[in-house]
C-alpha cells in the first residue's frame, strides 16, 4: 500500500534534527509526521494539491501541537516557498504514467495525472540547496527512466535501496537518493526486507 512505500520512505531519508525539509506529494503528511516521530524539528514544508490529504495533515499538525510542520495545499510545479534553502526533499511520487483508468480517487492518485516525475525532480532541484538530498520511492520497472530523469535535473543518484519481501524474491520498490549537483557514485545498500506482501 501506498503507507507502507511512505512508512519506507521516511526511514530512508530521515533529516537530522535541525536541517530544513520538504515533503512533497505529502498525502496526509506519512514522512513529516514520522520524521517528527523520528526526531526532526527542523522547519517542514508539507507540499499536497489533494485538499482531503492536506487538511488530514493540518488536523494532525494542529491536534499534537507540531509547529515545525507546515501543510501546503499547492501545487509542486509553482510551489517556491524557500527554494534553494531545504536540505533534504522527500517524495512518494505517482507511479504509474497517465492513462486508461478509473475516475475514482483511490485509482486517481497513484497516476502522472497532475504531477510527473519531471515536475518531482523539478521541484526538489529548485528547492534544495547545492548538496542538498532527494529521496524518493519508485517501482523497478521505472529505474532506468528514474535515473534518466535525475540526471536531466542535475540530481545524481548516491544511495540505492531495493525493498523485497523475502531475499531471493524479485524488490517492488526501490528507494533512492540523489544530491543536488554531486559527483557520480552511487552505493547499493542492503535490500530492505519486509516481512508481508503490502
Amino acid at each position: 500500500s501506498r503507507p507502507v512505500d511512505a512508512l519506507l520512505l521516511a526511514r530512508f531519508c530521515e533529516p537530522r534534527r535541525s536541517q530544513k525539509a520538504a515533503d512533497l506529494c505529502s498525502g496526509c503528511g506519512i514522512v513529516a509526521l514520522s520524521g517528527h516521530d523520528r526526531g526532526h524539528r527542523g522547519l517542514c514544508a508539507a507540499v499536497e494539491l489533494q485538499p482531503e490529504a492536506s487538511a488530514l495533515l493540518q488536523e494532525a499538525v494542529a491536534a499534537q501541537d507540531i509547529e515545525h510542520i507546515t501543510p501546503y495545499l499547492t501545487d509542486l510545479r509553482t510551489f517556491r516557498e524557500g527554494e534553494g534553502q531545504f536540505d533534504v526533499c522527500a517524495c512518494n511520487p505517482p507511479y504509474f504514467t497517465a492513462g486508461p483508468q478509473s475516475t475514482t480517487q483511490a485509482v486517481h492518485g497513484p497516476h502522472e495525472t497532475d504531477c510527473t516525475l519531471e515536475d518531482v525532480c523539478a521541484c526538489g532541484f529548485r528547492l534544495l540547496k547545492d548538496g542538498g538530498k532527494l529521496s524518493l520511492c519508485h517501482r523497478p520497472e521505472r529505474l532506468a527512466e528514474v535515473l534518466a530523469v535525475l540526471r536531466a535535473h542535475r540530481l545524481e543518484p548516491k544511495r540505492l535501496a531495493f525493498v523485497k519481501n523475502k531475499p531471493d524474491a524479485a524488490p517492488w520498490l526501490f528507494l533512492w537518493k540523489p544530491r543536488k549537483t554531486a559527483a557520480p557514485a552511487c552505493r547499493i545498500e542492503p535490500d530492505v526486507l519486509i516481512a508481508a506482501r503490502r
